[in-house]
Parts: structure tokens; C-alpha cells; sequence
């Protein structure tokens, strides 16, 4: 894998972390997204500024958060090409009016493959430039019963793992399938907050969606934000929801279990730093062949 790393200048970078180091609050949207791109929208712009009327510096929202379709290629056909199109937009406004920095779930970008999307999750800053750029590495499949999923039918993989500087703090960013991977949060290096915009199903969120979230914030000593879609969709499927906010220990601190709405918890780099201090594990790495 190959690790990109996106910042903006570093001496206006460190300038602007060294004023924010004070607790600051983060939120988590969930939704129920339907097969209307510009509906969808509608709804995530309501629930952003909810989100920013609580003082919230960094807003997050779902995977497909634009469009969950009735089929699997309706995404396809809604693809947009890297840097133009109505969802890129909409997310750059949404930052630049809220004077947030916000992260866009995931959004269908343009694929080399035919019939295939990237599965991206774009992050802005306050001022509505995008800041990264992260495609989705591991890909969906599942088989139980009736429910049965291939996210590699429709969609190419990514192969770069992804963390940006903000001024509150290294983000890394992955997406939804990808929290059953923890050595791709190995490949991060030490950031400071993990975004996790997911889809779940409910069959399996159910059973691993909190033990999954919970277990990457206490390995990397992180503060986890984990968007989710949430409640039952007009196609039929039925997402797990409990959108959450985690610290460093594990604890969670607000989470919503279905429908739309948001999440909003108080992020302490100060206390971060104690437990990290404390409990020196990310010191104590190694790679080793067992």
C-alpha cells in the first residue's frame, strides 16, 4: 500500500494548530439516504447546519450519503468525474459557507474500469478546497441467507492509505468495510481522530459495528467518528445505524441508533495526550514475522 499524506501549507498549518489545541467539538451525520441524489442532498444540508449551529469544527457524513439506489449501478450511472459534478460542489459550498471541515462520506468518482465507481470519500476545508481524497481499499462481500452483497461488481478498489493534517489534529480516513482491517489504521502512523463513514447492514452491525469502532480507537488511542446510514431504505435494504463519537479509552460518547440526525461529542487533545502518555502503546509498535 501507499500512504498519502495531504496538508496545507505547514507554517500557516502549525500556526493555526497551535491556537486550537483547547477542546473542540466534532459531529457525525446519519441518514437513510434514498435513490434521489438531490434529495439526499436536501436532507444533508438541513442536517450540516444542525451539525454547525452546535459549534462543531469538523462535520462528517455517511458512506453514499448522495445516492443509495435501487440497484447497485444506479451509483455507477451517478458517477462523477474527479474535481466536477453536483455532489463535489455541494460538499465544497456546504464547507465554505459553514466554515467547516467537512467529510463527504463517500462519493461516486469516475473509475478506469467500465461499469465502476470509485468509491471516494473527499474531505474539505473552512474555505471549500478539497483537502483529500480517499478511495475505498477493501471492498464489500457478504452471503447469509437472502442478503447477499458484491461491492466489487461495481466498484474498483483503491490501493493508497490516507491520513490529512488539519488544525485540529491528523485525521485517517477509511471507509465503512474497511474497520475490519486494523493494519490499514497500522499503515495511518499516529493520528489523532479516525473517520469512518459506513453503510453497515444490520444483520452485521448488529453483531460488530460497536466492537469494531470501539477496538480502533483503543489500538491507535484515537477519537473514532463513525457517520452511518441508519434505518430502512427505499430499495429494500436496512442499515445498522448507531452512528457514534468514541475517545481514545473506548468510551462512547454520543451516538444516535436510527433514523436521521446527528451526533455531537467534545474532542480534549489534552486529555489524548495523557492517555497516550499513560499508556504508551503506540511507542511499543513493532513488525515482526512470527
Amino acid at each position: 500500500m501507499i500512504i498519502t499524506r495531504n496538508s496545507t501549507t505547514p507554517d500557516a498549518l502549525r500556526e493555526a494548530m497551535s491556537s486550537t489545541q483547547s477542546m473542540f467539538r466534532v459531529a457525525a451525520i446519519q441518514m437513510a439516504s434514498g435513490p434521489h441524489v438531490a434529495a439526499n442532498l436536501q436532507e444533508a444540508e438541513r442536517l450540516i447546519e444542525l451539525a454547525a449551529a452546535t459549534g462543531a469544527r469538523i462535520i462528517a457524513l455517511p458512506e453514499y450519503f448522495a445516492i443509495m439506489g435501487m440497484k447497485d449501478t444506479d451509483k455507477v450511472d451517478a458517477r462523477e468525474r474527479d474535481g466536477s459534478g453536483p455532489i463535489q460542489s455541494f460538499l465544497a459550498a456546504q464547507a465554505r459557507r459553514h466554515k467547516i471541515w467537512l467529510v463527504g462520506g463517500s462519493v461516486p468518482i469516475e473509475s478506469g474500469q467500465p461499469g465502476k465507481v470509485r468509491n471516494s470519500c473527499l474531505v474539505y476545508n473552512h474555505l471549500g478546497e478539497r483537502a483529500a481524497r480517499y478511495d475505498k481499499i477493501h471492498l464489500f462481500g457478504f452471503e447469509m441467507g437472502q442478503e447477499r452483497y458484491s461491492e466489487e461488481r461495481t466498484i474498483e478498489a483503491g490501493d493508497q492509505v490516507c491520513t490529512v493534517d488539519t488544525p485540529y489534529g491528523r485525521l485517517g480516513i477509511s471507509v465503512c468495510y474497511d474497520l475490519r482491517f486494523p493494519e490499514l489504521y497500522r499503515a495511518m502512523g499516529d493520528v489523532d481522530l479516525i473517520l469512518v463513514p459506513s453503510a453497515f447492514t444490520e444483520t452485521t452491525g448488529k453483531a460488530h459495528w460497536e466492537t469494531l469502532i470501539r477496538a480502533r480507537a483503543i489500538e491507535n488511542l484515537a477519537y473514532v467518528i463513525a457517520p452511518a446510514q441508519g434505518g430502512y431504505h427505499v430499495n429494500g435494504r436496512e442499515t445498522h445505524g448507531h452512528t457514534m463519537i468514541v475517545d481514545p479509552w473506548g468510551v462512547v460518547l454520543d451516538r444516535l441508533p436510527r433514523g436521521s440526525g446527528v451526533v455531537v461529542a467534545g474532542v480534549n487533545p489534552t486529555y489524548q495526550a495523557k492517555v497516550r502518555s499513560s499508556l504508551p502503546a503506540l511507542t511499543h509498535k513493532t513488525v515482526r514475522k512470527w
